[in-house]
């Protein structure tokens, strides 16, 4: 695909707004996770195209699972091995041993790239923030090795109807989750919202939704859909809110909270968050929507390194409020972190990730054919 101006930019807004939720400032601060979805929905699914069109069978699904190998693995299995080591430095020391004993309980989920799963069941009961944002990371995973065969073996004429029947079923797969997980009785199961959230095919339509950009779908009047959504969703959120408990809550995301809890949400209410970023994604990439702000010189920066900043950033965050400066002001603890995140971000990326990445063209190499009648 080529550089698509203002994609850095949301990368970096979708960094942020996760890290504000993550250092507890911002209620909606988990929805840059559903960005990334619909990010990486939007821009895998024009990779395979491009790779469909120029390569043969065996090449292709070599080629694609070689390079994401190299872009992915690398980073992620660092992480694992250098915060397996803080933890031991934090055993050795006596230091928060009770946290530290959660961590190494869940550390083989991460390793199997099966956190979400874990999540998912009745163990997932003390967190990790050394390990609980990985399960974003797990489910992008999971769509990495599906999609690859859908876009394959899907004739192009039919892919819009494909992506269009999983946005449908998306929503229908998270009710199955919902009701399975309320009425069945098996001691396995963890609570119901968690399930839904973190389960793969609950996200379906967050990279389905993202895909269809690349068919030509358009969206009318879509900065004016935008921002009345924008405001009528939190309305909806906080008034289903009132209707399934009686309380008008405006403290708790506006209705929007993580896990969206009441009211049958988690059913419709990622698939109206959906909507909203491929609104915003189809805005900023065709319509050149806060293009100059998206193309500053730091925001490129920060998506540029995204990975990195997300991979790192919870750990450091609960170092600094735990360990480091313990007795900080949080507006403090937060500038802190998330200047040490960016640092160590940009290190990784310069002298891990960039020469690891660069092995891609070496090894599985490919340069896209412009498809019929493009220039």
């Amino acid at each position: 695909m080529k550089y698509i101006k203002g994609l850095d930019g949301l990368r970096a807004v979708a960094f942020l707004l996760v890290f504000l939720f993550h250092a507890n400032f911002g209620y909606y601060g988990w929805v840059g996770v559903q960005l990334f979805f619909v990010l990486s929905g939007f821009l895998i699914t024009g990779i395979l195209l491009d790779m469909k069109r120029s390569l043969p069978t065996l090449t292709y699904f070599v080629k694609f699972y070689g390079r994401r190998f190299l872009r992915i693995f690398p980073l992620y299995y660092l992480y694992l091995f250098l915060i397996a080591q803080v933890a031991v430095v934090l055993l050795q020391n006596g230091i928060r041993r009770n946290y530290v004993e959660v961590f190494w309980s869940q550390y083989p989920y991460a390793l199997v790239y099966a956190y979400n799963f874990f999540m998912a069941t009745s163990k997932f009961t003390l967190t990790s923030q050394f390990l609980t944002h990985l399960w974003s990371l797990a489910v992008e995973e999971q769509f990495y090795i599906l999609w690859p065969l859908v876009v394959f073996l899907t004739p192009v004429k039919h892919l819009k109807k494909v992506f269009l029947a999983a946005i449908g079923l998306a929503p229908l797969f998270r009710l199955g989750v919902l009701l399975f997980y309320q009425h069945a009785s098996f001691k396995i199961l963890g609570d119901a919202n968690t399930a839904v959230y973190a389960l793969p095919f609950s996200h379906l339509d967050a990279f389905a939704i993202g895909a269809l950009l690349n068919l030509g779908v358009t969206f009318p009047k879509a900065r004016t859909q935008f921002l009345v959504l924008l405001v009528a969703f939190p309305a909806l959120g906080m008034l289903t809110d009132f209707l399934s408990t009686g309380i008008w809550n405006y403290n708790n995301g506006f209705g929007l909270p993580l896990l969206l809890p009441n009211a049958y949400k988690p059913v419709w209410g990622y698939s109206i968050l959906n909507y909203l970023f491929v609104l915003l994604l189809y805005g900023v990439a065709y319509e050149g929507w806060m293009v100059r702000v998206l193309e500053h010189r730091w925001m490129r920066y920060l998506g540029k390194i995204s990975y990195g900043l997300y991979v790192y950033h919870y750990a450091i965050l609960w170092l600094t409020a735990e360990v480091l400066f313990p007795s900080v002001n949080p507006f403090l603890g937060a500038a802190i972190s998330l200047a040490l995140t960016i640092l160590i971000a940009s290190v990784s990326f310069r002298f891990i990730e960039k020469p690891i990445t660069d092995l891609k063209d070496r090894w599985f190499p490919f340069k896209a054919e412009p498809a019929q009648g493009q220039v």
